[in-house]
């Protein structure tokens, strides 16, 4: 297990690294490349949430609740099978979870906290609410407990989770053809942010977009850049005042501040 962290982490830096570069010299808007006075917030939320989220994980893997399955019939299958099943199960989970955040009023003052951005690059990947990220994680491992595959495979299905999430938010103009019709991409991810809640409401899968052409939440428009990100409601600036608005919601919206205050 130990070299499997390191092996990913050793990935995850290279890739950033890398999309960091492409970043400077092929940004997909320009402007995104101007400060919005967000990297506080963005990087504590990043810390927090995936800090609580590990430390879960941790302690269902001590638990014995997370890879113990190592001895069924799916954990015999060939690895890459494993990771496909892993992430078609799991999707189901997180297709919910995301889904009834932007349906379901209590859990959007949450997941409001994510798309408040007004631009997406690298650092803003993990800007979610702490309940926002264990609300998926509880609605994903269940699926994945049920699958029967082999922890291997469920450090896989995570380890490409990972990358596709930091892939999706990357300021990077790239055009991904056919891969959008599969998995959730920068050509897609960016419509599920727009302020126009027609567009921002679709593509909520998570890894892949096959519940999303299945239910009917598929989005994509070749050749169309988008304009304007963002929510309608009102976002306190500060990380601290961020962790608070899920609770404080009507008073924060009632008050005087302007839509965003970014």
């Amino acid at each position: 297990m130990g070299h499997e962290v390191l092996y990913f982490n050793l990935s995850y830096t290279w890739i950033v690294g890398w999309l960091f570069l492409f970043e400077a010299r092929l940004p997909y808007k320009t402007i995104w490349r101007r400060s919005d006075g967000q990297l506080g917030p963005d990087l504590g939320h990043t810390i927090l949430n995936k800090g609580l989220v590990q430390l879960f994980i941790v302690q269902l893997i001590a638990l014995g609740i997370v890879g113990a399955n190592n001895n069924s019939q799916a954990a015999m299958l060939p690895l890459p099978l494993q990771v496909v099943i892993g992430l078609v199960i799991s999707e189901i989970g997180l297709y919910c979870a995301h889904r009834l955040a932007h349906e379901w009023p209590l859990l959007w003052r949450c997941h409001a906290v994510h798309h408040s951005v007004k631009k997406l690059w690298l650092v803003n990947t993990g800007r979610f609410h702490f309940i926002d990220s264990l609300a998926s994680v509880l609605a994903s491992i269940p699926f994945l407990l049920l699958s029967g595959i082999s922890m291997d495979a469920i450090v896989w299905v995570s380890a490409i989770t990972a990358y596709i999430g930091i892939l999706t938010h990357c300021n990077v103009d790239m055009e991904c053809g056919w891969l959008n019709y599969v998995f959730n991409t920068p050509n897609l991810h960016r419509w599920h942010h727009s302020t126009d809640r027609n567009e921002g409401d679709n593509n909520y899968g998570e890894n892949l977009m096959l519940w999303d052409i299945l239910l009917g939440t598929f989005l994509y428009k070749p050749g169309c850049d988008i304009t304007d990100i963002g929510i309608a409601d009102k976002m306190p600036a500060s990380f601290i005042a961020q962790l608070a608005v899920p609770f404080r919601w009507n008073r924060v919206q009632l008050g005087a501040a302007p839509a965003t205050e970014q």
